[in-house]
């Protein structure tokens, strides 16, 4: 058999051993429940507190600040679902502002919050490489305004947004601010006192976790109506037994993407550039999308003249290599991607994206082998089209 190559770790990341064994003894020796007052409980309760300690300190949060969720899409509708229905009831607000490149689980959300709820939407413009302007949010800050919904970087094109100073701007005008950190809390050293950030969203499986956890950081002392009820666990936010194995799955995962951040940081960096470097010059009629500098370290996207990405992807996959296209395509009903339409490029390039992410498995003569074969399949794109 081929030697077969992930070069998809913005979707997901394999679980590190090293999380898989501390996780384990969560599932059958220490189970009880965290909400029970005997012992079992009362250890499953002092897990569950440890761990929230530990994410905490590498979002730059109080304990108490952080509540655990499912993943990265819950910790987003919480948060949007939740802040609007508050600013709402205490001040009268109603408009969200975000962006037209926000991952789905933000996006979607706020268009239910318009449709049935009566919210309005306000999207900010980006620049050709997906990035927010702060001058123009600067000039959409309403009293009106009950959230900003704001990316930390783009999932598709992998660029990074201003935080810091976006979140001063929303500070300063008393308006919360929400970010998705999904892609970058694996990359990039997360702060909210910094950002001034008043809800991030994270997600386990995007830095070597499990699936099916994530956590929401929400600033002390700001309201947050809850979107599941029940049983008032994470301080009334989220109701629900917590999943302990999970949770100190995602505690240990964070600590160590945390204590490796800058070694991975540049190993990254190294490779990704060579990797860009080498489609740009062996593939006519090729641009990179997203920002050449302000973008996550692993991340490289591309934009294909006349061509079709998922046709791309699937002579990609055949030949051994695991990649992703920004493009919602289905066989016989190609859609463009709307971020990269949102970007300015014309409908010549918009179908034929290519996402191509590194982890701390990607060697260089993977990446070789990559820019090696990508150019005739590409070649043969193009000819079948």
């Amino acid at each position: 058999m081929k030697e077969r190559i992930y070069l998809d770790y913005a979707a997901t990341t394999p679980v590190d051993p090293r999380v898989v064994e501390r996780m384990l003894p969560f599932f059958t020796g220490t189970f009880g429940n965290p909400s029970s007052v005997h012992w079992f409980g009362q250890q499953a309760e002092a897990a569950l507190e440890s761990a929230r300690e530990t994410v905490a300190g590498a979002l730059g949060a109080q304990p108490d600040e952080i509540v655990f969720t499912s993943c990265g899409t819950e910790s987003d509708n919480l948060a949007i679902r939740g802040m609007a229905f508050t600013q709402r009831e205490k001040t009268g607000a109603q408009r969200i502002i975000t962006t037209p490149v926000e991952h789905h689980a933000v996006l979607h959300t706020v268009e239910q919050l318009v449709e049935l709820n009566g919210f309005k939407m306000d999207l900010l413009p980006v620049d050709q490489y997906g990035m927010v302007d702060p001058e123009d949010l600067r000039h959409a800050l309403r009293d009106d305004v009950a959230l900003v919904s704001i990316m930390y970087a783009n999932n598709e094109i992998g660029t990074i947004n201003p935080m810091a100073e976006i979140g001063k701007l929303c500070r300063q005008r008393g308006v919360p601010l929400h970010s998705d950190a999904v892609q970058a809390a694996a990359h990039l050293p997360m702060n909210v006192v910094r950002d001034q950030i008043d809800l991030l969203a994270i997600g386990a499986h995007k830095f070597y976790g499990p699936k099916g956890v994530g956590a929401l950081a929400v600033r002390k002392n700001i309201g947050l109506h809850p979107s599941q009820t029940g049983g008032g666990q994470e301080n009334g936010r989220r109701a629900g037994t917590q999943n302990i194995p999970y949770i100190i799955g995602l505690a240990e995962a964070l600590k160590l993407t945390v204590n490796d951040l800058e070694a991975r940081r540049r190993q990254h960096i190294a490779k990704r550039d060579r990797l860009i470097a080498g489609v740009l010059g062996n593939v006519p009629g090729s641009r990179l999308t997203g920002h050449p500098t302000e973008r996550l370290p692993n991340h490289a996207s591309f934009a294909f003249e006349r061509l079709d990405g998922n046709h791309l992807l699937m002579l990609l996959d055949a030949a051994g290599f695991a990649c992703s296209s920004g493009s919602a395509c289905k066989v016989g009903d190609p859609k463009p991607s709307s971020v990269l339409n949102a970007i300015g490029l014309s409908q010549a390039w918009t179908l034929g994206s290519l996402r191509v992410t590194l982890g701390e498995s990607t060697t260089l003569d993977q990446i070789e082998s990559f820019i090696e074969v990508l150019p005739s399949l590409v070649n043969k794109v193009r000819g079948a089209a």
